[in-house]
């Protein structure tokens, strides 16, 4: 559920590998583009008074759902992604879908410093990470569900890195803090890992382990780069945070395999 920057790819991924997919999207437009590479196309659009399209038909005969769907709080923007992750998951317990991955964000451990682990009580900052926390909850407390969820840190691909809107700033905070940020091929291989090994009922961190701070990391992907270099501040008002993948790493048949460094 939810075909953009990261479903798209993953429903490519996963179909490569012999999976029948049916995939999501709020767009007419790219029902076209969805056919077109032998995913099964479902015109769904979750909000919080309602879902309109073919929910049932979508979830109906599917083993696994992957819910990819970020809350949209950006901005002067509102809305309780908590009422639209209720109204899926009584959708979702009607259907034959027994198994759950539940794509969330790092932005619930908002307030947490020093190093954070799966074992660390969140503590979110921002209404998105608020509202994250409690959907994770709706899935992952579901008695009928085997849920996976995964914290996500920063989401970078080739074609999508911070350092396009930092280059050139000044007055950046926080220069001493630890990045904390993945590539989407390696949220590819965490989700595609978790259901070859059927591997269930898990909180996880999807973070690459490599922290260098954000002045020296940012700075040194703008050189790469030839763009110019982000200034920061000179500030130490907390310590920030680490969020260390404790659960991937005691994995032994896993490893991260792309670098957040280009």
């Amino acid at each position: 559920m939810g075909c953009g920057w990261l479903g798209l790819p993953l429903a490519l991924a996963l179909a490569a590998k012999g999976h029948s997919i049916k995939g999501s999207t709020t767009s007419e437009d790219k029902l076209a583009e969805l056919r077109s590479k032998k995913i099964q196309p479902y015109l769904i659009r979750l909000a919080e008074n309602g879902i309109t399209g073919y929910i049932d038909e979508f979830l109906s005969e599917a083993d696994i759902l992957i819910i990819n769907v970020p809350p949209k709080l950006r901005g002067n923007q509102s809305e309780n992604y908590v009422k639209k992750m209720q109204l899926l998951h009584k959708h979702v317990l009607k259907s034959k879908v027994r198994q759950v991955i539940f794509v969330s964000s790092t932005s619930v451990y908002g307030r947490n410093q020093g190093e954070v682990t799966e074992a660390s009580t969140p503590e979110p900052a921002t209404e998105s990470g608020r509202q994250l926390l409690a959907s994770e909850a709706i899935f992952r407390n579901s008695k009928n569900l085997q849920t996976n969820i995964i914290r996500f840190g920063g989401l970078i691909s080739d074609d999508r890195h911070p350092i396009q809107m930092l280059a050139g700033r000044k007055n950046l905070a926080n220069g001493h803090h630890a990045v904390n940020l993945i590539h989407r091929l390696d949220c590819i291989r965490i989700i595609e890992y978790l259901i070859e090994k059927a591997m269930w009922d898990h909180t996880l961190n999807g973070v690459y382990p490599y922290h260098p701070t954000k002045k020296e990391y940012y700075t040194a992907e703008a050189k790469k780069r030839n763009l110019q270099l982000p200034e920061y501040e000179d500030s130490n008002t907390d310590l920030g945070k680490k969020v260390t993948p404790m659960v991937l790493l005691n994995v032994k048949e896993f490893c991260f395999n792309t670098s957040i460094s280009s």
